[in-house]
Order: structure tokens, then sequence, then C-alpha cells
């Protein structure tokens, strides 16, 4: 391990090469980022097959196609939606002058969105390649250079994304920098000109306290506690085969993942069965099935099984999803059953933490204002879910919570629109990326304003010595 100092100072000759690079060139035009765009499109499409192989092996077990839609095909979506928008988004914006007498002798007022420079990415495990080139499409659509550090739990993956974005870029364009925990945190550290983090409420702070440091902005995508309301007339067949697809998905190992459900007192029995109905169907072989992924590592396995442990020892009822004559949980594959964890109460550990895992406490309501009021007792999640049909009780959900963002009647499907921001609020994350978002996110707004070049009465009349002019002026514009 090298000395921290040593870190930093490597990283910042790095930066410090692309930053020079940046300023030496000026603004990139927008033929030079669909280069970059369809440069890593070309990487992605080229190389699926390795990065899938690896990160299967990173998991342990990941579904071949999971991978390919999930990192696949969602990456290559986020950057041709760019490719295919950056030349509307790069067109400055036209403002009114003020006052508006001053665009009639000629004055100009606009916005021009200019790169911010060098941003660095820190992104996480769950989701290896699609967390990197999600936000680099925003980065490189709007003109800048990007240093990225992969996570240290996906090893292989991110070796590899070294090694294609090494051949792909040159060295003052795109950078991976790999490497453990002390990597991370010399990488925070970087006077970077953006930074964005993928990841935990516990690093995020640690993330956002070192970049404090060099007064360097940052987005924050975290994650949280994400509800699924079940309406009293939902379909419960439909809301719980969607949730438990959200659930299961990766092993639950998503920050959109379903974090727990709420659901109508009478019909909690009705909603596990049909939760275990639609595990079947999407399972019938669960332990050693190729479809379902592993948990990350020995030690999140182990949180998961203590999770289970708490709550049957506070009086919960668990219920594991697994066929009939399938064995329990086993350490040595690492993949974890879904778990449905009946009669929830707050003081069990499962309902304090986000789970990042396939485990799902049901908690029984009685009215939608009382399940609102427990979502409302959290902190803000990043996505709110509801199941139901009555338009009342949706705008109801939808104006008494506060979340990143919400999908109705599903879940994490409002991720996958390009068209929308994806992002946190309060203790979720701030900043939010993913078609135009990401391109304003990782611009400068710059403002610009052109007066006239020539000299003329009412100009003059602004500046001392003031006069009758200047008062009739102020007199019109203070007023009601």
């Amino acid at each position: 391990m090298e000395p921290m100092d040593t870190l930093e100072q490597e990283l910042a000759s790095i930066l410090q090469a692309m930053k020079a690079k940046t300023s030496s060139e000026g603004l990139p035009d927008a033929s030079v980022r669909i280069d970059r765009l369809d440069r890593c499109i070309g990487l992605l499409v080229d190389h699926q097959d390795a990065l899938i192989d690896a990160m299967a092996e990173d998991f342990g077990t990941r579904a071949r196609e999971a991978s390919r839609l999930t990192d696949i095909a969602a990456s290559i979506g986020a950057l041709k939606h760019a490719r295919a928008h950056v030349r509307r988004w790069m067109r400055p914006e036209r403002v009114s002058t003020t006052p508006a007498l001053l665009g009639l002798f000629g004055a100009r007022a606009r916005i021009e969105a200019q790169p911010k420079g060098v941003v660095g990415l820190i992104a996480p495990w769950n989701f290896p390649v699609f967390l990197v080139f999600g936000p680099l499409a925003g980065i490189l659509a709007a003109g800048n250079r990007a240093m990225i550090k992969p996570s240290e739990l996906t090893p292989r993956t991110s070796a590899l994304l070294k090694t294609l974005i090494e051949a792909a870029f040159a060295p003052d364009e795109v950078v991976v920098v790999t490497g453990g925990s002390d990597v991370g945190q010399a990488f925070a550290a970087q006077a970077f000109d953006h930074l964005v983090f993928t990841g935990g409420a516990r690093v995020g702070r640690m993330v956002l306290a070192a970049a404090a440091k060099t007064l360097t902005p940052v987005t924050l995508e975290l994650g949280g506690k994400c509800p699924a309301i079940v309406s009293s007339g939902a379909d419960l067949g439909v809301a719980a085969a969607r949730i438990m697809n959200g659930k299961t998905l990766n092993a639950g190992q998503i920050c959109l993942a379903p974090d727990y459900a709420l659901v109508p007192a009478d019909r909690v029995d009705a909603f596990a069965d049909a939760a275990s109905q639609a595990v079947a169907a999407m399972f019938p072989k669960l332990t050693d099935s190729p479809d379902y992924a592993s948990i990350i590592d020995a030690r999140s396995f182990s949180r998961l099984a203590a999770y289970v442990e708490d709550a049957r020892a506070k009086g919960a009822r668990i219920l594991e999803l697994r066929p009939e004559g399938q064995p329990p949980a086993r350490p040595e594959t690492r993949q974890f059953p879904p778990t449905l964890i009946l009669d929830a109460t707050p003081e069990m550990a499962v309902m304090q933490e986000e789970i990042f895992g396939p485990i799902l406490p049901v908690v029984a309501y009685d009215q939608i204002e009382n399940a609102v009021a427990h979502v409302n007792a959290r902190d803000a999640p990043l996505a709110v879910y509801w199941f139901g049909s009555d338009r009342r009780e949706r705008d109801f959900v939808l104006s008494h919570t506060r979340s990143g963002g919400v999908t109705i009647n599903d879940v994490i499907f409002h991720v996958a629109q390009e068209g929308l921001p994806f992002g946190g609020v309060g203790p979720s994350g701030f900043g939010a990326y993913q078609g135009r978002d990401g391109f304003l996110e990782f611009s400068h707004r710059r403002s610009i304003f052109e007066q006239v070049p020539v000299e003329l009465g009412p100009l003059r009349d602004l500046r001392p010595p003031f006069g009758p002019a200047i008062r009739k002026y102020l007199a019109g514009r203070i007023r009601r």
C-alpha cells in the first residue's frame, strides 16, 4: 500500500495534465463529443461478452441476460440518447434583457452550457459497468474529460474497464484508476471540477467531506429505504410479481430496490402467497440457478443472515421463498433466497438499515394516511413505489411524500426512462444525471451579456451625476 501523500500526488499529476489539456484545446465541438460517445458505444458492443464474463466472475453467479440488460444495453441506451441530442443541448439559450429597453437598442443576453473541465467518477460494484457509462454519457456530452475510480469489490470488471478504456481513449481524455479504499480516499481528495459518487450514505458523507476541502461540487447518488405501497385496490398478483422482480434483480443489490412493502393489514397473507408464487415462477430452481445472482461477498451475506435472525428473535414471521426441496442459503454460493419478513416492527435492524439484498419486510397498515406517515417518519428515499388504480389515492401519495423519483404500478422503471433525471433528495443524495439533466449537471451554465457598442443617452443616465431621468426610471421600477 502506497503512502497516502504519494497516491494523492500521482492522482494530482494525472488530473493536472488533463486540466492543462482542457485549457489548451478549449471547448470541444459537437463532433468531438459525439466521437467520444461513439467510442464508448463501440467498446461496449465489441467487448460485451468479456465484460459479462468478468461481472459473473466477480459476483460468483450473475445471469448473463441480466448483465446484458442492466449493464450493457442500459449503458448503450444512455450513450445513444446523449449522442442523438447533444447538438441541441449545446445550443445557446437566449433570454430577455433587463430592462427590456436594452434589447430594443441591440443588447443581447444568453446562457451557454460550457464543460466544467475534468469530472471525477467514483462508481460502485452493484452495476459496475452501467454506473460508469451511465453518468459518463452526460459527462462526455457536456464536453468534459473524466477520471474514473471503479469498485475494488469487482476487481475483474474494474481491471477490464481500465484496459478497454485505455485502448479507446487518450490518457488526457478518460482515465481509469483502480485500487482499494486507500485509492478511493486519495481520489476523493482531488480538486476535480466536479465529482460524482454513487454508493452508500456512510461513504457518501466521507466523499462530501473530502470534496469540501477543495470546494469541489458533488453529485451524490445514495439510496435509502425505498417503500412499495400496495393500495387496498391493487391487483396483488401484479403488484407482488413486479415487487419481487425488483427485489430479486441482482439479488436485491440495487439502490432502487423496494426496501420494504406497506400492505393493507387484511391482505398481508394474500400478498405473501402472491409473492411466493411470483418467485416460484421466476426461479423454479433457486439455489445454484444461473439466473439468480450471488451476494457480492461473504461479509454482505453474513449481514443479511443477521438481519433475518434479528427479526426472528424480535417476533417476526420469516418466510423463505424457495421451491420445495431446495436447500436454504449457503455461504459457499452466496445465493441468498428471497425472504419475506412478516410482522416487521421498527426496532428490527432490517427496518433501520438499507437492506441491499433479497429480503423484503412487510409492514401492515390500515389507512393510506398511516402508510404515508410511516414513509414520512423516515429519511426521504431514492424512490417511492405505489400500486393501485385509485387516482385520488395515487395523487395523495405523490403530494404527501418526498423522494428522488417515483414509479407507479411497478418498481425501478423510472430510471430506465432516458428523458427523466435520476437522483435523490436530502439523505438519498443530491444532484441528478441522465439525459439532458446529466448534460446540465456536468455543465457550467455561463451567463453572457452583450452591451451595445455605442454610447446611448439612457445608458449615460445610469451613471453619475444622477438626474431626473434616472429618478423617473427608478420610480417606474420600484412600485407594486
